[in-house]
């Protein structure tokens, strides 16, 4: 099952995607600490005891969607977040060893 409930390869949820504008999940930055291929793949190294509460949602999503290895490509399409905006994220996450 993904974060929404579906079977893997089934339909993504009818919700739309977040009003936030992206530039504000990621304080205004376009380029990524460190760069990521599409594919690059992506694991979270969080456990299910770990504290994400205080965590920006994006993190707290993109640490539960990577409990299974995902490309980067696949996280943005599945958040229905930019590209962009996934790599800074990722980055970010990555520096501070949450991916």
């Amino acid at each position: 099952m993904d974060p929404w409930g579906q079977r893997p390869g089934g339909p993504l949820p009818e919700e739309p995607a977040s009003p936030v504008r992206p530039f504000t999940v990621t304080g205004g930055r376009t380029t990524p600490r460190m760069q990521l291929a599409l594919e690059a793949l992506v694991s979270s190294a969080t456990t299910t005891h770990y504290d994400l509460s205080t965590r920006p949602p994006e993190h707290r999503a993109i640490a539960s969607l990577c409990r299974q290895v995902r490309s980067v490509a696949e996280v943005s399409a599945l958040l229905r977040i930019p590209l962009g905006v996934v790599r800074v994220v990722i980055a970010d996450m990555a520096a501070e060893g949450l991916v």
